[in-house]
């Protein structure tokens, strides 16, 4: 049986690993079993327990203060994910080989990672001949639906990333609990999009010279179809549930597995006998 994997991914401070506490606890109370893999050499601390640490292969520390590379943060950062590319056998024994596992990898901020360099897309590769079926799950911060031009880069961060990755994907508007009221009700339009509203709303907040730049860019993402969002309210058991659904039903969970006999405490208390 194949094994499964969530990558959330997105820009730094989009909520990533709260995201990944908030899945883990979720599927924890409806009694399924998930694990969290930190792929973010720089992470300080995060709430969840982490089955694998990309920290105990190499980190940004180690990176940064050897006097031979003299990196930076950001180089330190795709050095690091080079090195655990090279290195994945550490990763597979630390996975472990057992059938219907299902992973949420918390991978590091630093968008271009995931639009324009090749890393993830081998990563990926490297999971996929592991038998392991991946979904991009790709955070967006909702308070960047103030600003509607910094909505159309996070829109255009995310199409990148797609046409990049190619593995099934979903977009998630994360942080709605911190969303005022106003921009709570106005959220459906920012939800799935079209041309006339991205159009109207940036010539109402840009430069009126970049007019036409502004209705291509609003045109190129309406007319393929391809950037939609979920909202997610970590406060709202029911937003959690329709979003793990979604990415359920992407990566087909369930439709391999066989049939299973009732639990024993269902079997003692007259469950089992239920059609």
């Amino acid at each position: 049986m194949p094994r499964y994997a969530q990558l959330v991914m997105g820009p730094a401070g989009a909520g990533k690993s709260t995201y990944t506490h908030t899945i883990e606890q979720h599927y924890a109370m409806l009694r399924r079993k998930v694990h969290c893999i930190n792929l973010d050499p720089a992470a300080e601390h995060f709430a969840y327990p982490v089955q694998c640490d990309i920290r105990e292969l190499i980190s940004v520390d180690d990176v940064m203060e050897d006097g031979e590379l003299r990196f930076g943060p950001n180089g330190g950062l795709v050095f690091c994910m080079e090195y655990l590319i090279q290195n994945t056998s550490w990763l597979e024994e630390c996975l472990g080989e057992v059938d219907d596992d299902y992973f949420i990898i918390d991978c590091p901020g630093q968008i271009e990672i995931y639009t324009h360099m090749d890393l993830m897309r081998r990563f990926i590769s490297t999971l996929e001949q592991w038998d392991i079926r991946v979904c991009a799950v790709y955070l967006l911060d909702s308070q960047f639906l103030v600003e509607p031009s910094k909505f159309i880069a996070g829109m255009c961060s995310a199409l990148s990333a797609m046409v990049q990755l190619q593995i099934a994907h979903v977009n998630v508007l994360s942080k709605i609990d911190l969303l005022s009221t106003k921009d709570k009700e106005s959220l459906e339009k920012w939800l799935d999009p079209n041309e006339h509203i991205m159009t109207d709303l940036l010539h109402k907040t840009t430069n009126k010279r970049h007019a036409s730049l502004s209705q291509a860019l609003a045109r190129l993402l309406d007319d393929y179809s391809l950037v939609h969002f979920v909202p997610l309210n970590v406060e709202d058991e029911d937003s959690i549930g329709d979003l793990c659904l979604q990415i359920d039903m992407m990566l087909q969970i369930g439709d391999d597995a066989e049939p299973r006999g009732p639990r024993d405490d269902d079997t003692e208390s007259g469950l089992g006998d239920e059609i």
